[in-house]
């Protein structure tokens, strides 16, 4: 562990920060914009396909200097260059943090422990991209030898988000032969509306698990089995319907997989961060290989800028730095990220987990509790459906609520005039957001006195635009990376460490103690606390009934 700093909210630079919001708090975007004509042409950054405006953030060129130093003191970079380098910069598990590894070019050079780990990721690629041209092709066929027309990845958190959301992204690019599905939560009823109409002879289950004993993941996968086999009745079948994504060889063999049909990864991989990894067998098995690895370049675009442009130009780094401003000087707690796209339907539960499991965090990478807020709300869901349900309380509630705006000029489909109707809302809500409406602006449209106060919107809202050309598979994997290291810079900035998750663990570990106390013949003995004994009792006995 690097020599302890002090906290960061301890820093001149953080008083330097603290005593400029004092100075602009009132400053309206109204005033920003008067002042400098300019602004939406200088505040802005193109990246690859990604084009991103923050000029209706409430910043100015002194903000923005004034967050570099922060991160320069709070050493983005080094920890940056480090997490590049193959350090083990997640601390709390000792272990180096390499997803950048996951879409590094084959021929790369990216090592840990004296390792280079890039040839063992693309030989598990290219095993994956075999694999998945034989499903694909037919190649691969059941055991009554009938095709494969049915994919259902059983995971949960990173092993069911990423793959999920990227499928539904990149939907207008899936084999249409292929119906693709996704079992995450240990609810049984998932697990039966996912599977009912489906014919155990033509389905394939992925099951996905680093260890292989997640409680959730493997009850569904045993459930799973079972189905199978109550219609193909010989467990020879497993092998021709189940493959895995995991490390534990000898749990994956004892399922009744063949472990020729497993695809590892590393412990370097967390579960945030993964879907680029075997664990997007699934969407690979849909996408297939070649948009795969377009994706995977669109990803690994966006890494070597975050390596290698200085701060002032990083859009990472800005991105991150803007939200360390709203939610420690302005005192917003959430984001809003509001999709403009039917496919990306699944991002902000996937950014959710992103941000949220990595820098939902009170302790710092020193052992010390933290002296600041960290980690954001992640929230939303595309557009326009939310600015008929919460939009209201972003335009006139008392909380303030910076927002992520995601835009795709190109549709996959284009179907009479919705596209400009639905962009036009696009560019509205943001201006909406940022500039309101003043109550001698709201009388000029003739509205009667006594409702002028209701109508009138104070504005002064920050938000992001993000447009892109066309959800593209390098698009979205440069979206995607984005908000990954925008996630890394917050992370860094506060002094957590965003790659553990034991709050996730300790959840699990309550549960596995609980169960036998659910499912036990005789009354068990309890020794919660009075509230969960009493749930308990009460839900063994509604069971019985």
């Amino acid at each position: 562990m690097s020599e302890m700093p002090e906290p960061i909210e301890r820093t001149s630079q953080w008083w330097e920060l603290a005593a400029h919001q004092s100075e602009i708090a009132d400053v309206h975007l109204r005033e920003l914009f008067a002042q400098d004509p300019t602004r939406g042409e200088r505040l802005n950054l193109a990246v690859g396909d990604l084009y991103v405006d923050y000029a209706k953030q409430r910043v100015t060129d002194e903000t923005m200097s004034l967050l570099f130093a922060l991160a320069r003191k709070a050493k983005v970079e080094e920890l940056r260059d480090s997490m590049f380098a193959g350090d083990r910069i997640n601390v709390t598990e000792d272990r180096a943090v390499l997803h950048v590894a996951l879409r590094a070019p084959r021929g790369a050079e990216i090592s840990t422990d004296g390792r280079n780990v890039v040839p063992d990721v693309h030989e598990v690629l290219d095993r994956m991209a075999n694999f998945a041209e034989r499903v694909r092709t037919g190649g691969w066929v059941g055991h009554t030898g009938r095709r494969i027309r049915n994919i259902v990845n059983i995971g949960i958190g990173g092993s069911d988000l990423g793959p999920r959301m990227a499928y539904e992204a990149l939907l207008p690019y899936a084999d249409p032969d292929l119906d693709v599905r996704f079992v995450s939560n240990v609810d049984g009823n998932e697990f039966f509306e996912l599977t009912r109409d489906l014919d155990p002879a033509e389905t394939l289950f992925i099951v996905a698990s680093k260890t292989f004993t997640t409680l959730e993941t493997m009850t569904n996968a045993r459930s799973a089995r079972e189905w199978a086999m109550n219609v193909l009745g010989d467990e020879s079948a497993v092998a021709k319907h189940f493959v895995a994504v995991s490390t534990n060889e000898t749990a994956v063999a004892e399922f009744g997989i063949d472990t020729a049909n497993m695809f590892g990864f590393w412990d370097w991989v967390g579960g945030r961060y993964s879907y680029d990894s075997a664990i997007g067998l699934s969407l690979m098995l849909a996408i297939g290989p070649e948009n795969f690895l377009a994706m995977l370049a669109g990803f690994r675009s966006m890494d070597e800028h975050f390596r290698t442009a200085p701060l002032e130009q990083n859009l990472p780094a800005i991105l991150g730095l803007i939200g360390v401003w709203n939610g420690n000087f302005f005192g917003a707690e959430t984001l809003a990220v509001l999709p403009y796209s039917h496919y990306l339907a699944s991002l902000t539960p996937y950014l959710q987990q992103l941000a949220m499991e990595s820098n939902g965090k009170s302790v710092d990478r020193w052992g010390r509790v933290v002296g600041t807020q960290t980690g954001e709300v992640v929230w939303g869901q595309p557009g326009t459906n939310g600015q008929h349900a919460y939009y209201q309380l972003i335009h006139q509630g008392t909380k303030l609520i910076p927002a992520d705006f995601i835009g795709i000029a190109r549709p996959a489909h284009d179907v009479g005039p919705h596209q400009d109707i639905f962009m036009a809302n696009f560019f509205a809500q943001p201006e909406a957001l940022a500039f309101g409406r003043t109550a001698d602006q709201v009388r000029a449209d003739g509205v009667p006195e006594d409702q002028v106060a209701a109508r009138t919107f104070a504005g002064n809202h920050p938000s992001t635009s993000i447009l892109v050309p066309d959800l593209t598979p390098s698009v979205l994997g440069q979206l995607v990376a984005l908000y990954e290291h925008k996630t890394f810079v917050q992370g860094a900035v506060w002094g957590i460490n965003s790659f553990d998750q034991w709050g996730v663990e300790l959840g699990k570990k309550l549960a596995q103690a609980i169960v036998p106390e659910l499912t036990s013949e005789s009354e068990p003995a309890l020794s919660h606390d009075s509230s969960t004994n009493s749930l308990i009792r009460r839900y063994r006995a509604l069971r019985r009934a």
